[in-house]
């Protein structure tokens, strides 16, 4: 009775709770020349918005007092077919500043009831909920100036600074090809982008010289073990890596936890949904 007392008082904190405990990470990263200035950068991932989630739209809105000089979105920004309007409404303070975008799966496809104790098998089948409205998405982004960089590159400026960029369309459903080439080494930093941080993805930008690669999808795990970390990061992506900051190789990886959840599987714990200030600085 105790044991059951126990599970139920944990998937109700879970559920209620930490999957509402929006928390802002910050880290720093050395990768820019001797003496630059610093370069921040905003990385928001999996806000899997529905249109009730107000208190997420109003939180999202709110990172735009850090200043960021660039704002990232690495996909799945929508669970319903509505979600448009919420998406944008808490993205409008930071689609006036330099940003750029990948999708995830659930930016095409909704959401599919299923069970959790699916994540654990490798052969799995994807399976595809009804259509969501992401070309009204991504013409909302592009009409800010925001770099599309599904299976795309691009340069822009921010902070002063020229970004090289690059991406892919999310390697989780297989909708990506890699734009090959080395990134522009006169560029003041090179970065990455790919929803499902699939290890091929990120050796292939690792090795055309990107240095910072930035990716969602694995949600931190969204349940961890105090002591064991993530069980499961959904992709090929080694479990302590399933969040955080690491190097990868040469180059560094930000995988973000998200700020969101499946709608059929709303609980986190040991994982509080988040966002990442990512501030650059010299080596």
């Amino acid at each position: 009775m105790a044991t059951i007392a126990v599970g139920a008082g944990t998937l109700a904190y879970g559920t209620l709770v930490e999957r509402n405990m929006f928390t802002l990470r910050r880290y720093d990263v050395p990768l820019l020349a001797p003496e630059a200035e610093p370069l921040r950068v905003l990385h928001l991932s999996d806000l899997h918005l529905t249109p009730n989630q107000r208190r997420k739209q109003r939180w999202v809105r709110e990172l735009a007092g850090l200043d960021p000089d660039l704002v990232v979105v690495t996909g799945d920004n929508m669970a319903h077919p509505d979600a448009v309007p919420g998406v944008l409404a808490a993205y409008e303070p930071l689609l006036e500043l330099p940003g750029a975008f990948v999708f995830g799966s659930n930016d095409y496809t909704g959401p599919v009831l299923k069970s959790p104790f699916s994540y654990f098998r490798d052969d799995r089948e994807y399976q595809h909920g009804v259509d969501l409205p992401f070309e009204d998405l991504r013409a909302a982004f592009l009409a800010a100036g925001w770099a599309d960089l599904n299976n795309s590159r691009a340069t822009l400026k921010a902070g002063g600074r020229v970004i090289d960029l690059a991406g892919v369309d999310d390697p989780h459903i297989g909708l990506d090809v890699y734009p090959a080439g080395p990134a522009d080494r006169t560029a003041a930093v090179r970065i990455a982008l790919s929803h499902a941080p699939e290890p091929r993805v990120l050796d292939a930008f690792a090795a055309d010289g990107f240095e910072l690669l930035l990716a969602g999808h694995t949600h931190g795990g969204q349940v961890r073990v105090p002591g064991v970390g993530a069980l499961v990061t959904n992709c090929g992506l080694d479990r302590k890596l399933a969040r955080g900051l690491h190097r990868w190789g040469r180059a560094w990886l930000h995988v973000s936890a998200g700020l969101g959840t499946h709608p059929t599987a709303p609980v986190r714990f040991a994982c509080r949904p988040e966002a990442s200030l990512l501030t650059l600085i010299p080596r």
